[in-house]
């Protein structure tokens, strides 16, 4: 996934100028996160703008994306442009700890593919370092900010490695957020999860709800029947 454009079956997401390219999280996150009844959307660090252009996709929501970066701001406003959904799509430059959505409006769902290199050298490039590295917006910034902008049964949707989703937790349950619904992606059948999808509410109190999928099970390519299920409607394939 490092041309410069990925085409899926409705849309088009070139990336040259962004700081985060598409990948399988975001495609995985972006279909995986339930967004059918959504009002409003909020897709925070949109990047190329990739989880916001599914959800769009997938629901008849007015989304809002949010990007801090200069050149992945630009690829995102590129993006949009240019797809079915342009005029349910608004899109800011500026970080989720500044951000202030306008008088009264607050988000039915909440979409992220945060960063999540916590304790690793930074990448020399500093698009790319704020992309991946927590050190622009933490674990405790998404958690904090998640209350106040989220509806009252609003739910927080995110992707991160296994060992970074135990940290969330805690960090989200401090702000009384609580995961709801989990999924672990393992790469093969025979390898731990190297990915967990999560989606958190407010006040959540019901134990949660938690499945696993395989992405290739047969070989290379080979993937497996869930996987092709989930992202059928995206890629082209499938």
């Amino acid at each position: 996934m490092s041309n410069n454009y990925f085409t899926f079956k409705l849309f088009t997401v070139n990336q040259q100028y962004a700081a985060f390219k598409v990948t399988t999280d975001s495609v995985l996150l972006g279909a995986w996160a339930e967004l059918g009844i959504c009002g409003t959307v909020l897709d925070i660090g949109t990047g190329t703008g990739i989880l916001a252009l599914m959800a769009a996709q997938r629901s008849a929501a007015k989304i809002v994306a949010i990007e801090p970066d200069d050149s992945s701001f630009m690829q995102a406003g590129l993006n949009f442009a240019a797809s079915p959904w342009h005029e349910r799509l608004t899109l800011y430059h500026t970080t989720l700890q500044d951000y202030r959505p306008d008088a009264g409006l607050l988000f039915d769902a909440i979409i992220i593919n945060p960063p999540y290199f916590v304790d690793s050298l930074l990448n020399p490039d500093e698009g790319k370092a704020r992309a991946r590295h927590n050190v622009s917006m933490s674990y405790d910034d998404i958690a904090k900010a998640a209350p106040r902008l989220l509806a009252t049964a609003g739910t927080l949707h995110l992707v991160l490695p296994g060992n970074e989703a135990e940290r969330f937790a805690v960090a989200a349950a401090a702000h009384d957020l609580h995961c709801i619904r989990r999924l672990l992606v393992r790469p093969t059948p025979e390898l731990p999860p190297e990915r967990v999808l999560m989606s958190l509410k407010r006040g959540a109190t019901a134990a949660c709800e938690e499945s696993s999928m395989v992405i290739e099970e047969g070989g290379r390519h080979q993937y497996s029947d869930e996987y092709v299920s989930l992202t059928k409607d995206f890629y082209l394939k499938f």
